[in-house]
C-alpha cells in the first residue's frame, strides 16, 4: 500500500508540474462542454423559405402567415415566379420553397382537398427531413383549422368537440441542451480515462525509465494501480464539476441519485482505464498512443447514441454497440439525471459493464510485461 501511495503521489506531481497538460485536463474539457452543449443540436431554426403563390386567395395568404409566424422559418426577400423557383434553391437563397397552385382555395372548399408543393434543399438529408417535418406540422395545423372554420360556417351543429392534450415526459420544454449535456459530460470522463491512461506506461517507455522500473521490487499490480489512480480521481472530479456546470449554467435537472451516477462512473472508469492501459502496452511513443486512442474514441462516440439514436442504426451496427462502453455510460447518465432511474433500472447496464471491466482489466494486466 505504501508503494502504491508513493507512485500515486509521484504521478500527481508530474501532472501538476506539466504546465502544458493542466489546460488540457482542466480547461479544454469544460470549454467543450459549454460550446458543444449549445452547438451540438439537431434543432434547426431560422430556415430561409419563400413562397410562390399562384392562387392569391385568402386561404393562401393565411397559409403564408402560418409559416411566417413559425419560430423555425424566416421568409426570404424577393418575389418568386414560375421561372426562378429552382434558381432560388440553387443559389441557396432559400432552403424551402412553397408552391401554392391556382384554385387552391376553390379545391379545398369545394372538393375538400388541395395540394401544396414543398421544394426542399436536400444536400443535407438530415436537415431536409427535419425541415419537411416542420413544414408538414404547419400544414396539418392549417388543414385542421381550415376544416373547423368551414364546418362552423356551413354546419355549426357538426363543430368538432374533441380536444387533444399531451405532456412531454422527462424533458417538458423539449430543450435539446437538456438531452446533450449528460452525454457530453460522459465524454469528459472518457477523455481523461482513456486518453491520459493510454499515455501513462508508454510515457515511461519513451523517456527510457521503464527499464529502471522493471528492475525495482515494485510489483506489477502496484505499478498499474498507482499509475491509474490519479486519472481515476481526476476523472471523477471532472464528472462532479461537469454536473455542477450543467446544473448552474444550463439548469439541467438531476432527478435521480447523484451517488448512483458516481458509482456507475467508477465502474465505467475501470473499463476506460484498462482499455487505455492496453493501448499503452501496444505502443512505443505517446504520439502512437494518442492516434490509436483517438481512432477508438471516434468510433465509440459516433456509435454511442450521443448524436444519433442507436435504434435508427442498421442492425449490424446496433450489435456493435453492445461492445461500446460509452453507449452504456451515456444511457445511464440520461436515465438517472432525466428520468430518475434507480439501480434496478440500470442493473442490466451495471452487469454488462462489470463483465467488461473484468475482461479488459485482466487483459491489460496480462499484456503488461514486467520482470517481477
Amino acid at each position: 500500500m505504501r508503494t502504491i501511495f508513493y507512485i500515486v503521489r509521484k504521478e500527481f506531481k508530474q501532472i501538476f508540474r506539466n504546465k502544458s497538460m493542466l489546460p488540457i485536463i482542466f480547461i479544454m474539457p469544460f470549454l467543450q462542454l459549454i460550446i458543444l452543449s449549445n452547438a451540438a443540436t439537431f434543432e434547426i431554426k431560422n430556415v430561409n423559405f419563400n413562397v410562390l403563390d399562384l392562387d392569391r386567395s385568402s386561404l393562401s395568404f393565411k397559409l403564408m402567415e402560418k409559416f411566417e409566424a413559425s419560430p423555425y422559418f424566416i421568409r426570404s426577400d424577393g418575389e418568386l415566379s414560375v421561372n426562378n423557383v429552382e434558381e432560388e434553391i440553387l443559389n441557396d437563397k432559400a432552403k424551402l420553397v412553397i408552391v401554392i397552385p391556382e384554385n387552391f382555395e376553390k379545391d379545398l372548399v369545394r372538393e375538400n382537398k388541395a395540394e401544396v408543393q414543398l421544394l426542399i434543399n436536400a444536400i443535407d438529408g438530415s436537415a431536409a427531413g427535419i425541415i419537411a417535418n416542420y413544414a408538414q406540422n404547419i400544414l396539418i395545423g392549417f388543414n385542421i383549422e381550415a376544416r373547423i372554420n368551414m364546418i362552423n360556417m356551413y354546419d355549426p351543429v357538426r363543430t368538432p368537440s374533441i380536444g387533444i392534450s399531451y405532456r412531454h415526459l422527462f424533458n417538458p420544454e423539449l430543450d435539446y441542451i437538456t438531452f446533450m449535456v449528460p452525454g457530453i459530460t460522459a465524454l469528459l470522463v472518457t477523455l481523461i480515462g482513456l486518453l491520459l491512461s493510454s499515455m501513462s506506461i508508454v510515457k515511461e517507455k519513451e523517456i527510457g525509465t521503464i527499464e529502471q522500473i522493471n528492475v525495482t521490487p515494485i510489483r506489477k499490480h502496484e505499478l498499474i494501480i498507482g499509475k491509474l489512480i490519479p486519472f481515476f480521481i481526476i476523472a471523477l472530479f471532472e464528472l462532479g464539476l461537469g454536473l455542477s456546470i450543467g446544473k448552474l449554467l444550463f439548469n439541467i435537472p438531476i432527478v435521480g441519485s447523484i451517488w448512483l451516477i458516481f458509482l456507475f462512473a467508477s465502474l465505467y472508469l475501470i473499463v476506460a482505464l484498462s482499455i487505455g492501459l492496453v493501448i499503452s502496452t501496444f505502443t512505443d511513443t505517446q504520439q502512437q498512443a494518442m492516434f490509436i486512442t483517438w481512432f477508438i474514441m471516434v468510433i465509440f462516440i459516433l456509435m454511442s447514441g450521443l448524436f444519433t439514436p442507436i435504434q435508427s442504426m442498421p442492425m449490424w451496427a446496433q450489435r456493435i454497440t453492445w461492445f461500446n462502453p460509452v453507449a452504456y455510460f451515456i444511457d445511464v447518465m440520461r436515465m438517472v439525471m432525466l428520468k430518475g432511474s434507480g439501480f434496478a433500472d440500470i442493473q442490466r447496464h451495471f452487469i454488462i459493464l462489470s463483465i467488461y471491466a473484468v475482461i479488459s482489466t485482466s487483459y491489460a494486466v496480462f499484456r503488461y510485461k514486467k520482470v517481477n
